[in-house]
């Protein structure tokens, strides 16, 4: 029998596997380093909305205490971690559903919903994982065109089609950084058919300004057919251990937990994150350095005479006016690599004349401003 060339053996796989762009990282330090011959401890990494506190205090004595055991499996049900859980957000264990970050969890959903023949309703401009656990699963991605660099929730609504099964709603959102307020994603709610799961995305809710804060959760009592997803990649600095939750109707739980891996989150993973939960100092100093460090970005966009998206998250992204009709965020983004300073390009997005920056330490703020200033020539 004749071998089977590699690309013949990659076309058995099914065509709309093939036709996914793969998700694309902001850039490692490490890599840029390498790129261009620079020190590592010089460059400022500004791309992946990361904490630049680092992890909570109370994370990093409960992965002290848990590295002794690192030689057995974790505990698949996670249940200490469920029970902190269920303690700041009243719910029972079966209505949480544990992931290998938020990420896992949206796959969780799109495995458990989607298929060939199905739909799946996200805005443009929302976070790029919809749209890839939607192809992944063969079903038909449904993008509806935004509002204001923000969500129409209107739009969305009237987007959901028979075959719809997942309706992603990310909030606030990534890459804009836009916020749908409360009322308006219930009114948004009570539109969507009981048979479609509604995915409220919240990882950047602890970043909310306090007069915008609410409790979603209790919507889970008259939406059964929703599910709110949340992350300790952000807030509580724990993007590296990659745990986070959904938090839904138990029937909903009992099909995602049919499609999980087991063991899909790691024994420092479920210790770091049922201890930062509690962490409430650690939590208010983040969320005051996360404000003081917006406000000195869009002070430095005042004064570069630069456009930005008012955001509620842990980023700015901003606008860069084009030049002869050619969009400069691709441009700009690689004129600040040669200075050591990563932003997260969003042409991906459908925002080729923006840049995401990630709110970092003053020192770093202050450190991208001034890089920024140099490449724009001001």
């Amino acid at each position: 029998m004749a071998a089977m060339e590699p690309r013949d053996l990659c076309e058995q796989s099914p065509s709309y596997v093939r036709s996914i762009a793969p998700y694309q990282p902001g850039k490692p330090i490490a890599e840029l380093a390498r790129e261009y011959n620079l020190d590592p401890a010089s460059i400022v990494k500004l791309a992946s909305n990361e904490n630049p506190l680092g992890l909570s205090p109370a994370a990093k004595l409960a992965l002290q205490r848990e590295i002794a055991d690192l030689a057995r499996y974790p505990d698949g049900g996670a249940f200490d971690l469920k029970v902190a859980l269920c303690r700041r957000y009243r719910v029972a264990q079966e209505n949480i559903v544990v992931g290998n970050g938020s990420n896992d969890v949206l796959e969780l959903a799109a495995a458990a919903f989607l298929a060939p023949g199905a739909s799946a309703v996200y805005s443009q401009h929302a976070f790029a994982v919809y749209p890839l656990a939607t192809l992944a699963r063969g079903a038909k991605g449904i993008a509806v065109p935004a509002k204001q660099f923000g969500h129409d929730l209107d739009a969305m609504a009237a987007a959901v089609r028979t075959d719809t099964r997942i309706v992603f709603l990310a909030n606030p959102n990534n890459p804009t950084g836009t916020f749908a307020p409360h009322a308006e994603v219930e009114r948004f709610l009570a539109k969507i058919p009981r048979n479609v799961l509604v995915v409220l995305d919240e990882a950047y809710n602890e970043y909310l300004p306090e007069a915008l804060r609410f409790d979603t959760v209790k919507w889970l009592e008259r939406f059964p057919n929703l599910m709110i997803v949340r992350t300790f990649s952000k807030v509580y600095g724990l993007a590296g251990l990659r745990v986070g939750f959904g938090l839904m109707h138990p029937a909903v739980a009992d099909l995602l937990n049919r499609v999980r891996q087991p063991f899909n989150v790691n024994n420092l993973a479920l210790a770091a994150a049922a201890a930062a939960l509690h962490d409430d100092a650690f939590i208010e100093k983040s969320f005051k350095l996360n404000r003081d460090g917006l406000k000195q970005f869009e002070a430095g966009a005042r004064q570069l005479d630069l456009a930005f998206i008012s955001s509620v998250g842990n980023f700015l992204t901003i606008e860069f006016a084009r030049v002869q009709g050619k969009p400069q965020g691709g441009v700009i983004f690689e004129k600040l690599l040669r200075e050591g300073v990563i932003v997260r390009p969003v042409a991906g997005y459908e925002m080729p004349d923006h840049l995401r920056v990630t709110v970092g330490t003053g020192v770093e703020n202050d450190r991208f401003l001034v890089a920024l200033t140099k490449v724009l020539g001001r």
